[in-house]
């Protein structure tokens, strides 16, 4: 089916992130490209998350789902998008205000070019005390941009590589990265950077630290899929 030309949808998933989502919703609509759709999909958050969304109105589609993981509410939020190109930006981190303008100017560039990433700068949320700014390091280099929220691609080409993996808690974007790749998809990385990566208490990489045994899982998948890879 035909999407709506030009329309950029934003997936935005959510888990009792509300004290951030607010904040992140604003640096989508502060965009200077348009037209663009803004879907919060809530992961079944147990705070005000729901009322966060909501307060925006009419610019925001709010859609709720059972608690099933961040693989899930993109996925959910992929199946809600009308818009020719499709983007993801997590409750927490922010974006800069040109990223969509420089991403689609650079897609459409290249009738070749599948995927535009860009480069993250991290920095620690202004609430943090000193005590916990000292414990939660924040490195000065930038970091490539090879992150959901760091991505712009047509939502066909997202379709073409497949919806994320749901039964992956941690490295599901790594594995469909890996399904990009091995479909030999074009994929460029701007010098620019595009998202600020908040660093804060509740960041998953610091709460669910069990999630890098599913790191290792998807790199053997990947490494098992190549070596059966017909030469």
């Amino acid at each position: 089916m035909l999407k709506n030309q030009g329309l950029i949808s934003v997936v935005i998933p959510v888990y009792n992130g509300e004290r951030y989502l607010a904040e992140a919703i604003n640096s989508v609509l502060s965009q200077d490209y348009r037209p663009l759709e803004i879907i919060v999909v809530d992961d079944g958050s147990t705070d005000g998350s729901a009322k966060v969304a909501q307060a925006f109105g009419s610019v925001v589609r709010y859609h709720y789902q059972a608690h099933a993981g961040v693989s899930s509410a993109r996925n959910l939020g992929v199946e809600c998008a009308q818009g020719e190109f499709l983007a993801f930006l997590d409750a927490d981190d922010l974006w800069v205000q040109d990223k969509l303008t420089q991403q689609v100017a650079t897609l459409t560039a290249d009738v070749d070019l599948d995927i535009v990433f860009g480069h993250v700068s991290q920095f620690h949320s202004p609430d943090l005390d000193d005590e916990t700014k000292r414990r939660i390091k924040c490195p000065d280099t930038l970091l490539r941009g090879f992150h959901p929220g760091c991505m712009l691609l047509r939502l066909a080409t997202f379709l073409r590589v497949g919806m994320f993996r749901a039964d992956i808690a941690g490295g599901y974007f790594i594995e469909w990265y890996a399904r990009a790749v091995e479909k030999e998809l074009k994929l460029q990385t701007m010098p620019d950077i595009l998202m600020l990566r908040r660093l804060h208490n509740t960041n998953i990489g610091l709460t669910e630290p069990h999630r890098r045994l599913d790191y290792a899982r998807v790199l053997g998948e990947v490494i098992r899929r190549r070596h059966q890879k017909p030469v």
